[in-house]
């Protein structure tokens, strides 16, 4: 049965059904043009939950409060959303706001406040205002037009909006998952500071969603790196309320597959931007290591290179120094060979074999000019492959870093 996958032009979290969103300046973070620090997503009837934090072992109280909620229970119709203050390293009184937060959103959706989910993002160390919290939760309107409020709202660094939907069509099955995201900095393999929300009208069973979504994270975000930094807040959360009206999506379903293709495209869309959208980047890098003896080696070496100092500004010089790449890969802890590896910029080869070969260096240097670089690695070692996603490294992103630092 052939499957079909459409991105939706202008797509994002309330592109499925169902599902409603709505954003507010609180005064939380300063005050700018259009600026939005405070957001709701909002699902009219539950959903299956499934999410994936942070590895820090500082977590912030949202984090904290989500972990503890979906330990418990997996349904739930809410996230409020803030920017501007992490609520990280906040003691009790932080706790105490995050839960005092869900009390107030569920009394705003008129909705239990178990189903209430939470993500901030900011500065670490600093209370949340939580009399800032309650006017803004008050003030706030959802609706199917309040998405991309949404994606604006949990903005801090970013330099642009990151959202898609795509639609999924299979016999007569049909269903919609949307996605955005935030994060330019602070961002490193197993999460880092990135807040990613995933929303679809397909009805799915609970461990086939967290199963999947854990899949298609290893894939997307967790091959991600802007700086080498993990922050103390992130997560990625999917929703599923099954208003598209399928039979219950699990493992033997016959659009398991179309599911969990569909899942991966709309998380790897996000997680280029990100990459893209590094805190000073000028190019996209992407990093293959093919021929890897197995799927952990290929990932370990894709993001090392990915998050090499060296290999970064490297690019960012458009210097085709190769031997960065290959000295990355081999301290990445992956088993290296060093007279079977193949290294590559785009499609020009630089070392083979471990013998390094003649090549047009102002050709190479162009290649690194391009807005998307490619660098590969063959290990031949085997046959894994794994893919990763980096930015250059840039005087911007010193620049970018204090300007913050002065806010």
């Amino acid at each position: 049965m052939s499957t079909k996958i459409q991105v939706i032009s202008e797509g994002g979290v309330t592109t499925p059904k169902g599902f409603l969103a709505g954003a507010i300046y609180s005064g939380i973070k300063k005050k700018s043009p259009g600026a939005l620090d405070l957001c709701i997503l909002y699902s009219e009837v539950a959903c299956e939950t499934a999410a994936v934090f942070t590895t820090n072992q500082i977590k912030a109280a949202p984090v904290i409060v989500d972990q503890d909620k979906l330990n418990k229970n997996r349904k739930s119709r809410a996230v409020v959303i803030n920017s501007g203050c992490a609520n990280a390293c906040t003691g009790v009184q932080g706790i105490n706001a995050a839960v005092e937060t869900t009390l107030l959103a569920a009394k705003k959706l008129d909705i239990s406040p178990n189903e209430v989910l939470l993500a901030s993002t900011g500065v670490i160390g600093t209370q949340l205002p939580m009399p800032n919290m309650k006017r803004g939760i008050e003030r706030i309107v959802v609706s199917r037009e309040g998405g991309k409020e949404l994606t604006r709202a949990i903005m801090t660094t970013d330099t642009r909006q990151k959202s898609i939907a795509v639609r999924v069509k299979q016999g007569q099955n049909e269903f919609t998952i949307g996605g955005t995201c935030k994060g330019a900095g602070m961002i490193h393999p197993n999460m880092a500071t990135m807040l990613g929300f995933l929303t679809t009208d397909a009805s799915i069973e609970s461990d086939f969603l967290d199963s999947s979504l854990r899949k298609a994270v290893d894939v997307s975000f967790n091959m991600v790196s802007v700086d080498g930094d993990t922050s103390t807040n992130d997560m990625v959360v999917v929703l599923a309320n099954g208003t598209a009206g399928n039979a219950k999506i699990d493992r033997n379903s016959i659009l398991a597959d179309s599911y969990c293709h569909a899942l991966d495209l709309v998380s790897t869309y996000l997680a280029k931007s990100i990459a893209a959208d590094g805190e000073g980047a000028t190019r996209l890098i992407e990093i293959r290591v093919c021929g890897a003896r197995n799927l952990n080696d290929a990932r370990m070496a894709a993001r090392t290179i990915s998050n090499s100092p060296l290999v970064k500004t490297a690019v960012h010089g458009c210097d085709p120094n190769w031997g960065r790449i290959i000295a990355a890969a081999g301290r990445s802890g992956a088993e290296v060979v060093q007279d079977k590896a193949d290294v590559y910029i785009g499609d020009m080869c630089l070392l083979k074999e471990g013998t390094p070969l003649l090549f047009d260096k102002k050709a190479a240097s162009d290649l690194l000019k391009n807005p998307e670089v490619l660098l590969k690695v063959d290990l031949n070692l085997g046959s894994a492959t794994a893919i990763a996603w980096g930015c250059d490294l840039s005087k911007e992103y010193i620049t970018t870093l204090k300007a913050q630092q002065r806010k």
